[in-house]
């Protein structure tokens, strides 16, 4: 009787999707924050927006050389080092004096936190069958948005009894207790862990070589930046990158500015707009779950990577677009809420379209082509605070904000209809 499989690529994403969820719980907890900073410290809301955005300005530039680094070192020693260092970077937020050695502390924690998702997506390629790739992916960007959650509820309820420094300190230790166990326990290949019978092997490489195979002039003999040159240049790539642009700046203000919206348009208190971000962010946990299950199932169904990646791409973001115009015009809070939370799900039906994109397209340079399609979203997410910040001081009116957060995802809705994941990179 042949034996049956075993399980062990489930442990793995449960350890890729655990770090996403630390690396969120850290840098979420700034916006609920925000405000009770600014008044401690004495910021303007010009200052607050850099403050806010300076995570992404490094988060965005060191995604290339953070995949990079994954391909050369595997995942198991980059995220370790990351994850110690972005722990070490929230308790430098805790414990910082100042403005200046707050954006220190938010620099190091972008540089820190670049390198989980281009190896996380990279391992995802390794560790799960074709067929539940985009369910993968979902999961992992679901435990981005545990964390998230979690940081807007705690966050908000932790402030009053023990003071922002201490909430950043508390935040740091679950970082440092992940470190340790997943260097101990993840291996960078299935091949690698004894654990792994033969039988859960062969399910994991099964469709890996139609999906996978690298074009036909060898990977390793095209130099570092021949590669990132020909990724560049690929038009499939300049689209995939503008729907992350769109993604990344819109759920940034969701991430950010939202709470003090909320305070300044509904009239709602800190703690209940961390709530309330809390039930945004929500949408976004069921939508990155539901997403990677529904591409899955299309995939399945109809053999088109168009249309299960694309398809649903173009068709939710579009979506979310009206909801967000329509809460424009919606004045109770609990209502207006709702509207974004539900465009907040939609649009999160588009995330695992886009992290299952890169490996259709990547080959044996996922790390590389996650690294530079993220690097531009977060770029979009870094300047999204600052322009935020900027547009309430020329205009006096936040509900403005919804109006340009709309349009920015219908333009996300466009860039997907031309995405097509069937080229590879090598040929787009």
């Amino acid at each position: 009787m042949r034996p049956s499989s075993t399980r062990i690529r489930y442990r793995a994403l449960a350890w890729l999707t655990l770090a996403a969820a630390l690396a969120y719980l850290s840098r979420n907890a700034v916006g609920v924050a925000e405000s009770t900073i600014r008044e401690d410290i004495g910021f303007s809301l010009e200052q607050s927006g850099w403050f806010m955005g300076a995570f992404f300005w490094t988060y965005s530039l060191f995604q290339v050389p953070s995949g990079w680094l994954a391909e050369r070192w595997g995942t198991r020693i980059t995220l370790s080092v990351f994850a110690f260092a972005w722990s070490v970077a929230t308790f430098g937020i805790g414990v910082a004096p100042g403005f200046w050695l707050l954006i220190v502390a938010q620099l190091v924690m972008g540089v820190a936190q670049a390198g989980i998702f281009p190896a996380s997506c990279n391992s995802v390629g390794h560790w799960l069958p074709l067929g539940q790739r985009s369910l993968s992916c979902g999961i992992l960007a679901a435990g981005m948005q545990i964390g998230a959650i979690l940081a807007s509820g705690l966050t908000g309820l932790l402030l009053a009894p023990f003071g922002w420094r201490w909430v950043f300190i508390g935040f740091a230790m679950p970082g440092i207790l992940w470190t340790l166990g997943f260097y101990l326990r993840f291996r960078n290949h299935p091949e690698q862990d004894s654990r792994v019978n033969a039988a859960e092997l062969e399910k994991i490489r099964s469709g890996r070589a139609a999906a996978t195979a690298p074009a036909a002039d060898d990977a390793a003999s095209v130099s570092e930046w021949g590669e990132l040159l020909a990724i560049v240049r690929s038009p499939v790539m300049w689209w995939l990158c503008g729907q992350q642009i769109c993604r990344g700046s819109g759920y940034m203000f969701f991430a950010s500015w939202f709470p003090t919206f909320l305070q300044e348009t509904r009239g709602v208190s800190v703690a209940e707009s961390g709530y309330l971000q809390g039930l945004v962010l929500a949408g976004t946990l069921a939508g990155s779950i539901f997403g990677g299950t529904l591409v899955d199932w299309i995939w399945r169904r109809t053999g088109s990577l168009r249309l299960s990646r694309s398809g649903v791409g173009a068709t939710f973001l579009a979506a979310c677009a009206l909801l967000i115009l329509a809460a424009w015009f919606v004045q109770n809070a609990v209502l207006a809420v709702a509207l974004l939370s539900l465009g907040s799900f939609l649009a999160a039906l588009a995330g695992p379209c886009a992290f299952a994109a890169t490996i259709d397209i990547g080959g044996p340079r996922v790390p590389q082509v996650f690294g530079v399609m993220n690097m531009t979203g977060n770029l979009a997410a870094a300047a999204c605070p600052v322009l935020v910040g900027y547009l309430f001081q020329w205009t006096s009116n936040w509900n403005l904000v919804l109006l340009l957060f709309a349009a920015v995802y219908l333009v996300g809705a466009v860039c997907w209809i031309f995405v097509n994941p069937q080229k590879h990179i090598d040929n787009a």
